[in-house]
């Protein structure tokens, strides 16, 4: 049993005809009405042919005809008519003949017959043409749709193919596209940017060149087109090319023939050519930088790719493709939330998918095995979305909006007067006994424990050298202090700063490994914050006053699972 479309508005005639298809044991799908066919055809029903009368107003039959082949253009056709063979076939779809009401069981099963017979032929051709080679073209969007169409179309033929779009809109892989989907598949597809090679280069780079046909010619060479015999040539940024270099790329596309630099041996040039550029070639005609001749050359069969700012339905399609990407290359992951994708569809992405597959990228290394938030996307896409950026820390690395400010923490008190306060007076978010000790932490920088008070050792007052200085005395006006042990050195008070005290440090043995001790801290103090917050990264980065991409980066440094 196969599908049926038939289109029809005339309800007795299409109830004949549904009657008729259903008695073969077919199953019938009325179309709808008048615009409202190409919604229809979006689904994924899979039909074996499609029914059109062919009486009744051409101007109707025709726009239906029009609308089969820009949405299914391989879907087969027959007319029905009451009065025999019409007077002409109307152009556009895939008509394959007409058949005659009311129809006979021969009759319709020869028609099915030769429509299945063709769905099969496409399949085979899909199945056997070389495929994979080609980076996915990706996009569910209408224009992305329509250019795939055109390359399906375009791929089995060998006309010369001309792709316009702007800068990073992924020309390459269209025309990419085209050879692999072509018969000329299993042979060479050569690129090459016709703007980024000197004029006086680009001869031999094409044509190839003899020993000896100038200077530092020292061997023979193979041009592009000689590489790409059988295959297909693809000429980035034709719109570049030097007008000397035109004539010639002219005369080798009406000729079939060239020679290498040097040579008078003239060479077959069994070769499909392929053109891109972002320039408005037109325009360059009037400004005389392009010979009109050979843009009617290579105009045979042109594909406008869109920007990506007029298909942004396809970011998140794109972004989630880019991703599978980066994991497949073992560089990480990343995910978006909500927001932030809503934020990237509304930027304009002037550089097009080549800017998106860096911005995905360089947030694969912020935010790596996190959820991308608003505050991590480039300050140019959050101001596009009008989210507020302080312009202080706007270029900060992992974002742009500052980090909140945390509370001022009471004063610390000294090491030898603080019994009550954990860990050097870091403040504890739940009840001691709760708590997972520090027991890892070096006993030389663990905080004094209240019940060992300990005198405080002397110190040698640098207003009076030769006395050593005492807790009650006032520090000398000019007296320097030591901001690590909590002091301000420009107020000579104590600040603001949570502290460790440091005991027991054997100074007469082999001292101590500072890095690796101050690591073993930060590793504590690191699965001490997420306790506290439950495992939750952000809420752990704000405890321990960090930016959440700087605490992601040590989870992976000292390997902490959440």
């Amino acid at each position: 049993m196969v599908q049926v479309l038939v289109l029809d508005d005339d309800s007795e005639r299409a109830g004949a005809v549904e009657a008729a298809v259903r008695f073969l044991e077919h199953e019938v799908v009325r179309g709808p009405a008048d615009g409202q066919l190409a919604k229809a055809l979006e689904g994924s029903r899979q039909y074996a042919l499609a029914l059109i009368p062919a009486e009744g107003e051409r101007k109707d039959r025709q726009a239906a005809l029009e609308v089969l082949w820009q949405e299914v253009p391989e879907l087969p056709v027959f007319l029905v008519s009451e009065a025999g063979q019409p007077r002409g076939l109307d152009a556009g779809a895939n008509v394959l003949g007409t058949l005659q009401l009311p129809l006979r069981q021969a009759q319709f099963s020869a028609a099915l017959k030769q429509a299945l017979a063709q769905n099969a032929q496409r399949s085979r051709e899909s199945q056997t043409r070389p495929k994979g080679k080609a980076p996915r073209l990706v996009g569910q969007s209408r224009p992305m749709q329509m250019v795939n169409r055109m390359i399906e179309q375009v791929a089995d033929t060998e006309a010369s193919v001309l792709i316009l779009g702007e800068s990073g809109t992924g020309k390459e892989v269209v025309a990419q596209n085209i050879h692999y989907q072509s018969g000329r598949a299993d042979k060479p597809f050569v690129p090459i940017n016709c703007g980024a090679i000197p004029g006086e280069l680009l001869e031999s780079e094409l044509f190839g060149h003899e020993k000896g046909a100038f200077t530092g010619a020292i061997s023979a060479r193979q041009g592009r087109f000689e590489l790409a015999r059988g295959g297909t040539i693809f000429l980035d940024e034709i719109g570049d090319m030097s007008m000397p270099m035109q004539v010639k790329l002219l005369r080798v596309l009406q000729e079939r023939t060239f020679e290498r630099v040097g040579s008078n041996r003239t060479m077959e040039a069994d070769v499909r050519v392929i053109a891109a550029t972002h320039r408005n070639l037109e325009e360059n005609i009037r400004t005389n930088d392009f010979r009109e001749d050979l843009f009617y050359r290579l105009n045979v069969f042109p594909i406008e790719v869109p920007p990506l700012r007029g298909r942004p339905s396809d970011i998140p399609v794109l972004i989630e493709e880019l991703v599978r990407r980066i994991e497949d290359e073992g560089r990480g992951s990343v995910r978006f939330s909500a927001a932030a994708m809503s934020c990237l569809a509304q930027y304009e992405w002037p550089g097009n998918v080549r800017e998106l597959a860096n911005v995905v990228e360089r947030l694969a290394i912020l935010c790596a095995y996190d959820e991308v938030q608003v505050d991590d996307l480039p300050v140019r896409i959050r101001q596009a979305a009008g989210v507020p950026v302080d312009p202080a820390t706007a270029y900060l690395p992992g974002g742009g909006n500052p980090s909140p400010q945390p509370e001022p923490a009471p004063e610390p008190a000294m090491a030898a007067e603080a019994p009550a306060a954990p860990a050097g007076g870091v403040p504890s978010a739940r009840p001691e006994e709760e708590r997972a000790p520090l027991e890892d932490i070096p006993p030389f920088l663990r905080a004094a424990e209240p019940s060992e008070p300990s005198e405080p050792e002397p110190d040698v007052s640098p207003a009076n050298p030769g006395r050593a200085a005492h807790p009650g005395d006032e520090p000398a006006p000019d007296a320097p202090t030591r901001a690590g042990n909590g002091a301000d050195p420009a107020a000579g008070q104590q600040v603001d700063s949570p502290r460790y005290a440091i005991t027991d440090v054997d100074w007469q043995g082999d001292g101590v490994n500072l890095k690796a001790a101050l690591a073993d801290v930060e590793q504590q103090l690191i699965e001490d914050a997420l306790d506290h917050a439950d495992g939750v990264v952000a809420r752990a980065a704000k405890l321990l006053q960090l930016r959440r991409t700087t605490l992601v980066e040590k989870l992976r440094k000292y390997d902490i699972s959440r």
